[in-house]
C-alpha cells in the first residue's frame, strides 16, 4: 500500500488533535487564576452554571457541562466540602438530587469575576475570531450530540 492510503492517519490531517490540544492548553491557561480560588477547571465551570441558575438537578448540570455522574459526583462532593454548594433530594421527586449554591459559593463569584478577562488576555483573539470560534465549536458539539442521539435510536 502507498503512503497515500494512510493520509487519514497523519496527525496533521486530524481535526480532533488541534481541538484536543487547544482544550488542554486553554484549561492550562486557567490554572493560575483558578488556583487562587482553590478550584479546578471542572469545578469552576460547575460553579459558573450555579452562579447563573442558583440551583439545578445533578442531571441538568451534567447535561449542560457534558459530564457524567461518575465525574460530577466527586466534583460536587469537593465543592460541598468547601462550603460552596449543598446537595439535597428534591421535595417533589426524591429521585432528583438538587445542587444549590450557598452564600459562600455566591461570594466566590465576586472573586472569580476577573477570570474570563484574565484568560482572554492570554489567548489574544480578535472579538470576531472569538465569536467565529465559539459558533464553530458549538456547531461541532451540536452535530456530535445529534449524531449520538440518532445512533442511539437506530
Amino acid at each position: 500500500m502507498s503512503d497515500d492510503n494512510f493520509d487519514g492517519l497523519k496527525l496533521e490531517n486530524q481535526l480532533c488533535f488541534p481541538l484536543y490540544a487547544c482544550a488542554k492548553e486553554v484549561v492550562h491557561a486557567y490554572k493560575p487564576f483558578l488556583d487562587k480560588l482553590d478550584l479546578t477547571y471542572t469545578q469552576y465551570i460547575a460553579m459558573m452554571v450555579l452562579w447563573e441558575r442558583k440551583s439545578c438537578s445533578v442531571k441538568e448540570l451534567g447535561d449542560i457541562l457534558y459530564l457524567n455522574s461518575g465525574t460530577l459526583t466527586p466534583l460536587l462532593k469537593k465543592l460541598e466540602a468547601k462550603g460552596y454548594i449543598e446537595r439535597n433530594r428534591s421535595t417533589s421527586d426524591e429521585r432528583l438530587l438538587i445542587v444549590s449554591l450557598t452564600q459562600k459559593g455566591e461570594e466566590l463569584k465576586t472573586k472569580a469575576a476577573d477570570v474570563p478577562v484574565s484568560v482572554g488576555s492570554c489567548i489574544r483573539l480578535s472579538k470576531q475570531e472569538a465569536e467565529n470560534l465559539y459558533m464553530l465549536l458549538y456547531k461541532v458539539l451540536h452535530l456530535l450530540k445529534t449524531g449520538e442521539d440518532e445512533k442511539a435510536e437506530i
